[in-house]
């Protein structure tokens, strides 16, 4: 039911206001007293976050009900109204069928792990403490929220005077443009209509959906362009010159401007070595988490960490939130371009390797990804199960793991040349192939 984020499937089938009704009163019943709940922008966000408010409010909780905001903004609310607890409806950076529920815990931090776990026992078990009608939860309104948010980001800190275009992508990013504009900006945004069929583009914020983005950043005198998905938890951008930046190398980027000597990093265990080495070069390290912004967050929380991140967007800065938010990532990507002048040569600055990423569909993730690390077993001496199965050889490494929000195994691949990442990748796709064969030959 829960992946690496919260919950999310396609809307009817999976995701149901049925199942958002016991979302509410699960997290109520768990022992929040006031939860704050927000939604994304997607036709079927108000039936269900209508659906969570009242399962909540029928377990005794008030519900302080934001609207259509980003997902960052509903992280950051929970503390502003004393909330134990936050619930944004959102299907992220999936298609427009999708949707689903993230769950904040009383610091703004993603749930994930125990907690997590007792959430789904409690809906299972449909274990609920239904109120008498007198003790049922108020429901309220603030309206406020975004420009708290707004608030927040400003006053980061002045950045100076730059070009920037900002891609919204129809989605709730839009506070991006007003936080960037009060650090003395000059902003242009594409698709910032709300919209959540996501007319413009795909929510994902990928090379490929980016496409327009760069080519209007490369035409233009603007010195940086980001793009936001749907529920802005996530920023990615792109270079003066209208180059799309991996998230390995933006991760790289941010990792080494927060980090110093004896720092640590979380990052998953999906990501490049090109950070580990950036790190190195400045005497920090890398804090290795299972993929999920939930585990990255929870890791930055700990003493000794400055700052967490997944070559996805998203992008955590402990000591100010502990939620991913990519309006506070595009301002602090604004700054930091702002002083060094250039985009592109700050780019420039990061080690280069050659990473792969690919995806296998099949609903059977879980055993096509344990018959993997059977086949490894032995064959390779240097392998780690810490979310999948990695296996590292002396040029590169390879990684398969299942997909924590789709019916998708993932495939990752990295080595120094791309002759050697193509027979890398190829290998690991290879047994993942013969594991779905041979669990189909098994049915």
């Amino acid at each position: 039911m829960f992946g690496t984020s919260g919950i999310r499937g396609e809307f009817g089938t999976d995701v149901t206001a049925g199942l958002a009704l016991d979302a509410g009163r699960a997290v109520a019943s768990a022992g929040a007293s006031r939860v704050v709940l927000g939604r994304d922008g997607r036709p079927t966000g108000k039936p269900l976050s209508d659906a969570v408010a009242a399962g909540l409010s029928e377990c005794g909780a008030d519900v302080v009900r934001l609207g259509v905001v980003a997902s960052p903004t509903v992280a950051r609310a929970v503390g502003w109204h004393d909330a134990d607890a936050g619930v944004t409806v959102t299907g992220s950076h999936n298609p427009p069928a999708d949707n689903g529920l993230k769950f904040w815990g009383e610091s703004g931090r993603a749930m994930v792990g125990r907690r997590q776990a007792k959430l789904v026992r409690r809906m299972e078990r449909d274990e609920y403490e239904v109120r008498p009608w007198d003790e049922v939860g108020t429901v309220s309104t603030a309206s406020n929220a975004v420009s708290r948010h707004v608030d927040a980001i400003a006053d980061d800190g002045a950045v100076s005077d730059l070009d920037v275009v900002l891609d919204v992508g129809n989605g709730t990013g839009g506070l991006t443009a007003a936080a960037l504009r009060r650090t003395g900006c000059r902003v242009r945004t594409l698709d910032a209509d709300r919209d959540g069929s996501f007319p413009a583009r795909p929510s994902e914020p990928t090379a490929e959906n980016c496409a327009r983005l760069a080519a209007v950043v490369a035409g233009s005198d603007a010195d940086l362009g980001v793009a936001h998905d749907g529920d802005a938890d996530r920023m990615m951008a792109v270079t003066e010159s209208g180059t799309f930046v991996s998230g390995d190398a933006l991760l790289a980027v941010f990792a080494r401007e927060a980090a110093e000597a004896g720092d640590e990093v979380a990052v998953p265990v999906d990501t490049s070595i090109v950070v580990s080495e950036a790190l190195e070069a400045i005497g920090a390290t890398p804090s290795h988490t299972k993929v999920g912004d939930g585990h990255v967050a929870a890791r930055a929380a700990l003493d000794g960490v400055v700052f967490g991140g997944e070559p996805s967007g998203v992008w955590i800065w402990p000591g100010v939130t502990p939620c991913p938010d990519g309006p506070l990532a595009a301002v602090r990507l604004a700054k930091l371009v702002a002083r060094r002048g250039s985009f592109d040569d700050l780019i420039d600055d990061v080690p280069s390797a050659s990473i792969r990423r690919g995806s296998v569909e099949t609903e059977d993730r879980e055993t096509v990804v344990d018959r993997v690390r059977g086949y490894v077993a032995g064959r390779y001496p240097d392998t780690t199960a810490l979310d999948g199965v990695r296996v590292n050889v002396e040029d590169g490494w390879f990684l398969v793991r299942a997909s924590g929000t789709q019916p998708l195994v993932r495939v990752t691949a990295e080595a120094r040349t791309e002759d050697r990442v193509d027979s890398l990748f190829r290998t690991a796709k290879c047994l993942v192939d013969r594991a779905t064969a041979d669990i189909e030959l098994k049915i």
